[in-house]
């Protein structure tokens, strides 16, 4: 496997992906990606890049970054492809390599724009006013966090996943990611209480 389709990975990012593959039929995309089948390999791309977005845009600031770690993530996945190995969860495999692409982006640059946040991050039960302030005022306490208990704020609270997916795809213990995640959330009501105890 020495070429890298490229232009699979020129997609929009907004087209929804079509259903979750079932194992049995993803295990065997993944086969045919393995003996080299680009169009496997695009199916795997277009069922997995919505997740894999989510995970990149919970560790990277901004959309430009999320976008550039899923692509970098894609393509190391496919170069190492040959490695997996078919007991393994494709979805975590994926996530774990898409995660390290966000960190070493994240790693190589440190200024963060307080005003990126995901668009999940709402607040139904504030006016627009009010809204927009909390939403300056929670992006501020965003970034003062640490990277990884952000990072892992956002993947528990906003994406759903779980305290031991979120340790694989970091590479932390599950116990790490429970006290990051504990951390996180005392830190943003520290810094939040004043708002809260408005309402």
């Amino acid at each position: 496997m020495t070429a890298v389709p490229l232009h699979i990975l020129h997609r929009p990012m907004t087209v929804p992906p079509p259903e979750s593959a079932l194992p049995d039929a993803e295990r065997e995309l993944v086969r045919e990606a393995q003996s080299g089948s680009e169009a496997a390999f695009a199916m795997l791309v277009h069922t997995h890049m919505r997740r894999a977005y989510a995970v990149a845009r919970a560790i990277c600031a901004t959309h430009e970054d999320a976008e550039d770690a899923v692509q970098d993530g894609f393509l190391h996945a496919y170069k190492a492809l040959e490695r997996f190995r078919p007991e393994q969860a494709f979805a975590a495999w994926l996530n774990r390599i898409v995660a390290n692409a966000a960190l070493d982006i994240g790693r190589r640059r440190k200024v963060r724009d307080a005003d990126s946040l995901p668009e999940t991050l709402s607040v139904p039960l504030f006016d627009p006013s009010e809204r927009s302030e909390l939403r300056g005022r929670l992006g501020a306490a965003l970034e003062i966090l640490p990277e990884r208990q952000r990072s892992v704020l956002v993947l528990h609270d906003v994406e759903g996943y779980t305290h031991g997916e979120i340790g694989t795809m970091l590479g932390i213990p599950e116990g790490t990611a429970r006290s990051d995640l504990h951390h996180a959330r005392a830190s943003l009501r520290e810094r939040l209480r004043d708002l809260w105890s408005e309402k």
